[in-house]
């Protein structure tokens, strides 16, 4: 890796921190630290499950219980089990948190109004516009790829996405029993695998690889949430499933796709898939594209 932009890196950490003051115990004014006063913004009007907190903000259990235990201790939260399941703990707001809240949201556009004041008005617009480019990467690289089964909650919850959107897309519709779609079992070792990928925690993307025996290996119900889209994510995808295909020994990758869906043909093209004849009889498809990979 770079060591001029692993040193950039840094330098900006360095700045953003010292800018915005989380080097103080006294965030924004208040009397609490950043890891609490961030904590009562995620918690929120409505409250949240302990888990999705964690997730949501990539922490370990223990700190989050610390965390939890000070704004508690401070009157700001109650932390409750739910009834129908006891090991799910709800936090929510005190009257005093919430108005602690509310408090760190004056301040907090108080923080960013001083960011933008010294500057003109066209240094402005570069710099909002920066923040939105380092925004959308750093959430990018929080962005994890896990191969499950098929049958897990996420994997069915991204199929079930999946094809509603065909259903949407497609001038014909969409109804997988008319698909070469593969069933479960072609999506699990040795025939295959799965991706599931995760974005705080919750699914936003999949893909599917098939490896039948003696055959190339084929790339399957693609798909990624709109709210995590221009993350580079599809990318990413193919880019892991190429390197599962090469381990497996395939040497070529398959796909097909429909005309609709304009926006992953041109990332099948830019990615180095070329359009060759049909090699399926895949109702919904009008392109078919193939990949050498590992070397084949």
């Amino acid at each position: 890796m770079d060591a001029a932009q692993i040193e950039q890196v840094r330098r900006f950490n360095r700045t953003v921190t010292e800018r915005v003051g989380v080097l103080h115990d006294h965030y924004l004014g208040r009397d609490r630290p950043i890891g609490e006063a961030r904590l009562l913004w995620e918690i929120g009007e409505h409250g949240q499950d302990v888990r999705h907190l964690r997730e949501r903000l990539g922490l370990d259990s223990g700190y989050v219980s610390r965390l939890l235990r000070a704004l508690e201790a401070d009157g700001l939260v109650t932390v409750r089990p739910q009834p129908r399941d006891r090991r799910v703990r709800t936090v929510r707001l005190t009257e005093a948190g919430r108005a602690e809240h509310a408090a760190l949201d004056d301040r907090s556009g108080e923080l960013a109004g001083s960011l933008l004041a010294p500057l003109n008005a066209g240094q402005r617009a570069r710099l909002v516009a920066a923040m939105a480019e380092v925004e959308r990467l750093l959430t990018a690289t929080t962005v994890a790829l896990d191969a499950v089964d098929p049958a897990h909650p996420d994997a069915r919850h991204c199929l079930t996405a999946y094809a509603a959107e065909m259903r949407e897309c497609f001038e014909t519709g969409f109804d997988p029993a008319r698909s070469l779609l593969p069933d479960a079992g072609e999506l699990r070792p040795p025939n295959g695998l799965f991706l599931v990928a995760r974005l705080h925690g919750a699914p936003v993307g999949c893909a599917g690889l098939k490896l039948p025996p003696g055959a190339p290996a084929e790339v399957k119900r693609m798909w990624v949430a709109p709210e995590a889209r221009r993350l580079g994510l599809g990318r990413r995808l193919l880019g892991e499933l190429e390197a599962r295909a090469a381990q497996h020994g395939r040497g070529l990758l398959r796909l097909d796709t429909n005309k609709a869906l304009t926006g992953a043909i041109d990332l099948y093209r830019s990615y180095g898939f070329a359009e060759v004849p049909a090699f399926n009889d895949e109702p919904y498809a009008h392109h078919w594209f193939e990949k050498r990979v590992g070397g084949g």
